[in-house]
C-alpha cells in the first residue's frame, strides 16, 4: 500500500495531468471560435504562450515518456540563450512524434521562457484545432522571413530542411538523412552568423508503414501549385488502415523515439571564412548521417526499438 505522501503525490500528478488536458481542449475551443469570428493573433510569433506551455507540459510529457518511451540525449549542446539553428531530420508524416518529444524535452530543460520556435507547413495552420496546439508552443509558418525573424529574436529555431519529401520517405529508408539538397538552412546560418546544432531522431518512420511519396500523383493533381505539396503518400496505420496524406486520420504506433542533439557546428570555423554552401550542406548532413546510421544499427526491432 502506498504511504500518505506517495498517495498525495499520485493525486497531485493526476490533477496536474487532468488540468493539462483541459487546458488543451480549452485552447482548441477558443481557436475554433476565433477562427469563426476572423480573430486570433495576426502575427504568429505573438501566439506563443509560456503559461500555456507550462500548464500543458504534463500531458506532453506523458505522451513522450510513456507512449513513445523517449530516449533524448545531448540537450546540453544547445546554448541556454541566444539564437541557434536546430536542424533535424523529419519523420512520421504529419504526426511527427519526434518533434513532440523534442519540444517536451527542450522546455523541460530550459523552461517555457526560453524562446523556441519551430517551422511547419501552411496546412498545419489551416485547421483551427491543430493551429491552437501548435502556435501556442511556438510553431510558425515555414518561410525564409519567419526564419530570420525567429533568430533575430534570440530564439532557438528548429527547422526540418527535408520537409514533406523526407517525412514521407518509405519506412525502409528510415535510416537515411534526405534533405533533397535544400541548402537554405546553410545560407541562413551563414548570413545570420549563428551555429547549427544537428538534431538526429529515429523511430518516427515506424509509427506507421509509409509506402512511398506519391510524387507523380501530386504533380498530376497540381498540389504543389494549389497547396505547396509535392507528395501525396499512401500510409498504412490504425484505425482506418490505408490513408492518403494521413487523412482521414491516423493514430501513431507507440514506436520508441531515440533522439540525439549533437555538438554545435560553426561553419566558418570548420570550413574557413567564406565557406561554400554545398560544402556546408555536406558537412551537416554527413555529421547527422553518421549518428543516424549508428542509431539504426543499434535498433533491435521496429516499434520496439
Amino acid at each position: 500500500m502506498p504511504g500518505t505522501s506517495q498517495l498525495s503525490s499520485l493525486l497531485r500528478g493526476g490533477s496536474d495531468l487532468l488540468q493539462s488536458y483541459l487546458r488543451m481542449l480549452g485552447a482548441v475551443a477558443t481557436d475554433v471560435a476565433e477562427a469563426a469570428d476572423g480573430g486570433g493573433p495576426a502575427d504568429p510569433f505573438d501566439a506563443r504562450d509560456p503559461d500555456y506551455i507550462r500548464e500543458t507540459l504534463p500531458a506532453l510529457r506523458l505522451a513522450s515518456r510513456a507512449y513513445f518511451r523517449a530516449d533524448v540525449r545531448g540537450l546540453e549542446n544547445i546554448p541556454a540563450e541566444g539564437p541557434v539553428l536546430l536542424v533535424g531530420n523529419h519523420s512520421g508524416g504529419t504526426l511527427i512524434a519526434d518533434t513532440f518529444v523534442f519540444a517536451q524535452s527542450f522546455y523541460d530543460r530550459f523552461g517555457p521562457e526560453r524562446r523556441f520556435h519551430q517551422l511547419a507547413h501552411d496546412l498545419v495552420f489551416s485547421f483551427p484545432g491543430t493551429r491552437a496546439l501548435a502556435q501556442r508552443y511556438g510553431t510558425v509558418p515555414a518561410s525564409p522571413e519567419n526564419m530570420r525573424r525567429a533568430l533575430r529574436r534570440d530564439a532557438a529555431l528548429l527547422v526540418y530542411p527535408g520537409g514533406d519529401h523526407e517525412t514521407y520517405r518509405p519506412s525502409w529508408e528510415s535510416g537515411q538523412i534526405d534533405f533533397a539538397w535544400r541548402t537554405g538552412f546553410v545560407e541562413l546560418a551563414l548570413r545570420e552568423g549563428v551555429p547549427i546544432v544537428p538534431v538526429v531522431a529515429i523511430g518516427g518512420q515506424e509509427t506507421a508503414l509509409f509506402l512511398g511519396r506519391g510524387r507523380r500523383l501530386a504533380r498530376a493533381l497540381q498540389l504543389d501549385r494549389l497547396l505547396r505539396l509535392k507528395v501525396l503518400p499512401p500510409v498504412l496505420g490504425p484505425p482506418f488502415g490505408v490513408t492518403i496524406l494521413d487523412l482521414p486520420g491516423r493514430v501513431p504506433l507507440p514506436s520508441k523515439i531515440a533522439l540525439r542533439v549533437l555538438r554545435p557546428l560553426d561553419l566558418r570555423e570548420r570550413l574557413g571564412p567564406r565557406p561554400d554552401v554545398e560544402e556546408g550542406y555536406r558537412l551537416v548532413t554527413g555529421t547527422m548521417q553518421r549518428t543516424l546510421t549508428r542509431l539504426s544499427n543499434q535498433r533491435g526491432l521496429p516499434v520496439v526499438g
